[in-house]
């Protein structure tokens, strides 16, 4: 594992249900490719984060019955949004998605570092 000079908390933005028609295979498959994405970060000495990491386990437990009913929508972005205001950078990966590349408007107007390709992040080329 090697280190980068700095370490980054970076959000990884991709999408979840963008694409799917809320497949239970096809968004396992997105969320592989976060997780995957998150795993090279840590690795390379960074600290990944996903919306979808702190968000699903408090929609189930506040009693969510499906993808998109209303508890979902209370925390799914929500909370992404809120972490993503801590977080040094973001990277965005994958293809189309509405809530990915709303996380990556709010990084950039709140002067983050905006990663389109994990080659480009220190440490991870």
């Amino acid at each position: 594992m090697s280190s980068p000079a700095q370490p980054l908390m970076i959000m990884v933005a991709g999408p979840y249900r963008s694409g799917t028609n809320d497949d239970p295979t096809k968004i396992a498959a997105n969320m592989r490719a976060m997780n995957e994405a998150a795993l090279q970060l840590f690795r390379a000495g960074h600290l990944p984060i996903t919306g979808e990491a702190l968000a699903l386990p408090l929609i189930e437990t506040a009693g969510s019955r499906r993808i998109g009913d209303a508890v979902f929508d209370d925390i799914f972005h929500p909370i992404a949004e809120r972490v993503l205001r801590r977080c040094d950078a973001c990277l965005r990966i994958g293809g189309a998605s509405k809530g990915a590349d709303e996380m990556v408007r709010i990084a950039e107007e709140m002067g983050q570092t905006i990663f389109r390709r994990i080659e480009d992040v220190p440490g991870c080329g």
